[in-house]
């Protein structure tokens, strides 16, 4: 049995505030790339207030090359338009942190990396940054599979690390359960 190779960071060490793979996430990802490499896809992922820990997670399980294309992290707003293709305006008019950059960024990545499956997280992690319309937890997910395109909104509690965290584990299990329904490619 494959060993989880991240382990948690204790509060208050050097390292506090560190995200660390929890078992579910990491038993997440096994579920994924089972379900990913039955069908032989790839995935990508673009991220922009987990700074490429949804990669991260997904990496730590050895083979992963074989469904894990490429995670591009698109921090800033110019990130997500030199990266991902999202449209400035898009952007100007909703915020970085709305339903259709979300979408924007999941098709973005696709089409950059050439993946059959994408997410996209966009969100405030505090803790500071938020307002009373995007409160700080405030994250929007995007997932992109083919040609279907899907959006959800989420409001986490916590610090920055649990927000994060929830981020990861919830953009991955979306993921997961979007693909169970679909058949795999014989």
């Amino acid at each position: 049995m494959e060993r989880n190779p991240l382990h948690p960071v204790p509060q208050g060490g050097s390292d506090a505030g560190l995200l660390f793979l929890e078992e579910d996430t990491f038993a997440i990802c096994r579920r994924l790339a089972d379900c990913l490499g039955s069908r032989g896809w790839m995935m990508a992922t673009a991220e922009s207030c987990t700074g490429g820990l949804i990669a991260a997670a997904c990496t730590s399980l050895a083979g992963s090359s074989q469904w894990f294309e490429r995670g591009m992290v698109s921090y800033s707003n110019l990130a997500k338009t030199e990266l991902l293709d999202v449209p400035a305006e898009l952007i100007a008019q909703h915020g970085a942190v709305s339903e259709p950059v979300a979408r924007a960024m999941a098709l973005g990545a696709c089409a950059r990396s050439g993946a059959q499956v994408a997410l996209a997280v966009t969100g405030v992690a505090g803790p500071g940054g938020g307002s009373v319309e995007k409160p700080v937890g405030l994250v929007w997910f995007g997932w992109q599979l083919g040609n279907l395109g899907v959006a959800e909104m989420r409001v986490f509690p916590g610090d920055r690390a649990a927000i994060r965290a929830a981020t990861v584990r919830h953009a991955l299990q979306g993921l997961l359960v979007r693909l169970q329904p679909l058949r795999p490619a014989h």
